[in-house]
């Protein structure tokens, strides 16, 4: 999966409100991306609740997985603001599309679950580890579980394997990619073609 996660112009610092945007953004496109794999693998994810409790899911993995990669910057003041406003920005992506798409809630409603379902998924996740090298066994077996109750009945043991072995490995990887870019303050390189005076 391709991310843009490069800042064009690192005239100056970005504020974590700023990084967290464009994180938010990044996991929504992760958690799309996790759809279509899951689907080719034939999961039955149709457009409705259940696709939209999947996303869910693994947005509040990849918004717990952001949060560990801020805690190892080592600033707590800084943390905080980057995964409040993540999980805030997220919240609103998830509750557009879920207010869009289902029309039971308002954007509001689902926004405010989201933010309570963070809450309590990441005392979940908090007893798991993720490193440099990413969410370790357990944290992918919970997330795996986790995912595998919102799945159809005859989907949730074949999807356990599939979240661990690959849909988890997968999500962390390009979030952790993402994420090193996001933080990285050096301005990208232009890829244009430059003219030469000869």
């Amino acid at each position: 999966m391709r991310i843009k996660s490069h800042w064009f112009r690192s005239d100056r610092p970005k504020s974590p409100q700023e990084i967290a945007g464009a994180a938010a953004f990044i996991a929504w496109r992760i958690a799309q991306d996790a759809i279509r794999t899951m689907r080719s693998a034939r999961y039955e994810l149709p457009a409705g609740e259940r696709y939209l409790a999947f996303v869910g899911e693994f947005l509040l993995f990849l918004a717990v997985g952001a949060d560990r990669i801020a805690h190892r910057r080592g600033d707590e003041a800084w943390r905080v603001a980057f995964t409040t406003a993540l999980v805030r920005r997220v919240a609103e992506i998830l509750g557009e599309n879920e207010a869009d798409l289902l029309g039971v809630d308002t954007a509001g409603e689902v926004r405010r679950r989201f933010v309570d379902r963070f809450n309590a998924g990441a005392d979940d996740y908090a007893v798991c580890g993720w490193t440099d090298e990413g969410p370790d066994y357990g944290l992918l077996r919970c997330f795996a579980h986790r995912v595998a109750a919102v799945m159809d009945e005859g989907d949730r043991g074949w999807a356990v394997s599939q979240i661990i072995e690959v849909q988890g490995p997968d999500a962390a990887a390009n979030l952790a990619r993402a994420m090193r870019g996001l933080l990285d303050p050096s301005p990208r390189r232009s890829r244009g073609v430059h003219a030469t005076g000869e």
